[in-house]
């Protein structure tokens, strides 16, 4: 027969073991959502973790974009991609946001020149007009001309990250601006997104995703792969430096010019 005591120390036993469970869930999520968050949080996981670092979404400095580095000259060796077009990144900062000067009733179109195949996407104004608004506004500044897409994972989650003008996944355009079209998101194959460093954190630098992934919707979905998809599958199938699943390409990906327009 069981005697209370032992009763006792049984149902706490079973109460630890599913605290423990619980803790090691939310770890697990909590490493999942760290892969698109800001190169802020990711020197903390990186020093605490030994992980790779994080997909970016934090504003860099002046100094940090203007030091961005010159696309190498040599040829990439994934097959499908070619020497990045002469040029560097004009490492422009803004104080604010810009002004709001998309129609949300009209379709935008954003066309992505790679050094590996063009991709085009079709840019959703009236669900997210800022973020919209925003790569209008920097495509005309020539301000992603030049850029390398400086991170690709390929376990977990299926995204090629771009947009950072330093190349380190901590470079921005020196403003932020709010999250849109986050209620009931999902990251299909083809969806192009936001990453961020936290809520309302949005800069720069975007995701691609080449093959369906779950997220939690923190990430604010803006546009979708109309071409070029095979393009992203075949840089991921390139895979990452160092043969991990997370980390820069193999692919030299560089966005010789950034398009966006209207119609």
């Amino acid at each position: 027969m069981v005697s209370s005591e032992q009763r006792r120390r049984q149902l706490a036993r079973e109460k630890y073991e599913r605290q423990m469970q619980r803790r090691a869930e939310a770890q697990k999520q909590a490493r999942k959502r760290n892969v698109l968050v800001g190169a802020g949080v990711a020197v903390a996981v990186v020093a605490a973790a030994g992980a790779a670092w994080a997909l970016g979404g934090s504003d860099g400095d002046k100094k940090d974009a203007a030091a961005a580095p010159t696309p190498t000259a040599a040829a990439s060796p994934v097959k499908g991609c070619t020497t990045p077009a002469p040029g560097s990144p004009n490492g422009k900062q803004f104080k604010t946001e810009p002004a709001m000067t998309v129609d949300t009733k009209a379709s935008y179109t954003m066309a992505l020149d790679t050094s590996c195949g063009k991709v085009t996407v079709a840019l959703d104004a009236a669900k997210a007009p800022h973020t919209v608004n925003s790569f209008a506004f920097l495509s005309n500044e020539k301000y992603f001309d030049h850029t390398k897409c400086h991170r690709l994972t390929t376990e977990g989650i299926y995204v090629l990250q771009c947009g950072d003008p330093t190349g380190t996944g901590s470079g921005g355009p020196g403003y932020q601006f709010a999250d849109e079209n986050l209620t009931g998101a999902t990251y299909p194959a083809g969806t192009v997104a936001m990453a961020n460093a936290g809520a309302g954190t949005n800069g720069s630098q975007f995701f691609l995703v080449y093959k369906d992934t779950q997220l939690p919707p923190n990430y604010t979905p803006f546009g979708k792969v109309t071409g070029g998809l095979d393009v992203v599958q075949n840089i991921a199938a390139g895979g990452v430096q160092g043969g991990g699943g997370d980390g820069a390409p193999v692919a030299d990906v560089v966005l010789n010019s950034v398009t966006t327009t209207k119609g």
